[in-house]
């Protein structure tokens, strides 16, 4: 198993254990990122009528989600790891 497939294995071990996940809008984000030295996020691209970015990252114990139209611009040093699709229960 390589490096990134265990670390988002592990964000999303985490979102099980913690059974929260914080859903932010795509400049909170970004914003989260920006306090990360190095941040990991996992992103899946789909969309049934129009094209969506999902994006999911952990910061401080806390699993961080955002959707977006558009791809978002990740900070340099940004570990990514794309996965086929991110399912968010809905609340």
């Amino acid at each position: 198993m390589s490096a990134g497939a265990v670390a988002a294995a592990a964000v999303a071990n985490a979102i099980k254990a913690s059974g929260v996940l914080v859903s932010v809008t795509p400049e909170d984000f970004a914003a989260i990122l920006r306090r990360t030295e190095r941040p990991l996020v996992v992103t899946s691209e789909g969309g049934f009528f129009s094209t969506s970015y999902k994006y999911l990252t952990s910061y401080k114990g806390l699993a961080f989600y955002a959707k977006s139209r558009v791809p978002l611009v990740l900070p340099a040093g940004t570990e990514i790891v794309r996965a086929k699709g991110i399912s968010i229960p809905q609340l």
